[in-house]
């Protein structure tokens, strides 16, 4: 089984070193390829650096890892998903995992999230995903120029400070209940920032009506808008993954990507006309 493990908080963040270590540790064939830089927000863009016709990519050494190849590359995470289904880092994943992202992914805050957009990308090729947040930073944390998401510039020392592991252990658990789901299906897992010992356990929970951070125009001007992040108000709804992951739960939601509606349109019945300036 080859498992790609990808990100959007980029090559050098700590949490991909965790996932990569406890993936390959239980035995799986590893490649690692993520952003050269901070890719959070990106959904499943399709973006890249290209020079001379060429994306940008590089052979990277995982701190404390080896014998896992890792690239540096300069594109979003989906990109990065469809460059390796072509060999692009050798032979074709199996399955995706993504992270161990900085800050949690819940609610409908996923549509925006680049861990998830990985994951769908995969999905969408039949293949099945598991993308995986820590719960590290506070709804305060988030930043106008990150769109809302709780993402901020942490010290390197902190940042290596968090519980990675209890989030790389939780994901390696729940790859065989992964598998034995429907082609296509990916995991969704959040986990508090606790020492194992300190987690409740494990709910599946369905995703809140609303992301931990809402976003507002405090000011708009002549060639400008101001914008403002806050802690959402609303209470989050039992059985969902906000309110798992207040009570120190770590919370899995299975998602699928959108399939092919079954929509029949009479084409008959439209009428192509020529526009007339």
């Amino acid at each position: 089984m080859r498992i790609l493990i990808t990100n959007d908080d980029g090559i050098e963040a700590p949490g991909i070193r965790w996932l990569a270590h406890a993936v390959a540790h239980a035995g799986y064939d590893v490649v690692v390829a993520a952003p050269l830089s901070e890719s959070s927000g990106s959904s499943a863009s399709m973006t890249a650096v290209v020079k001379d016709g060429k994306i940008v990519s590089e052979q990277r050494e995982l701190a404390g890892i080896k014998n896992i190849p890792a690239y540096g590359v300069a594109a979003s995470p989906a990109y990065i998903v469809l460059l390796a289904l072509r060999d692009a880092f050798g032979p074709a994943p199996d399955i995706v995992l993504s992270g161990i992202n900085r800050g949690a992914n819940a609610g409908a805050a996923v549509v925006h999230s680049g861990t998830v957009g990985a994951c769908l990308t995969a999905s969408h090729a039949g293949m099945h995903g598991l993308a995986v947040s820590l719960d590290v930073l506070t709804p305060a944390a988030a930043t106008a120029a990150s769109g809302g998401a709780a993402i901020a510039a942490l010290d390197h020392l902190d940042d290596e400070q968090h519980h990675w592991g209890s989030a790389a252990d939780l994901a390696v658990r729940l790859l065989p209940s992964l598998l034995h789901t429907p082609p296509g299906t990916i995991f969704n897992l959040n986990v508090p920032d606790l020492h194992v010992d300190g987690i409740r356990g494990l709910r599946q929970a369905t995703l809140a009506g609303f992301g931990q951070v809402q976003m507002s125009i405090a000011e708009a001007g002549d060639g400008y808008v101001r914008t403002a992040v806050q802690a959402a108000e609303e209470t989050p709804d039992p059985g969902t993954d906000l309110a798992a992951l207040a009570e120190n739960f770590a919370v899995v939601t299975p998602i699928r990507a959108p399939a092919e509606a079954d929509v029949r349109i009479n084409v008959g019945a439209v009428q192509v006309q020529t526009p007339a300036f």
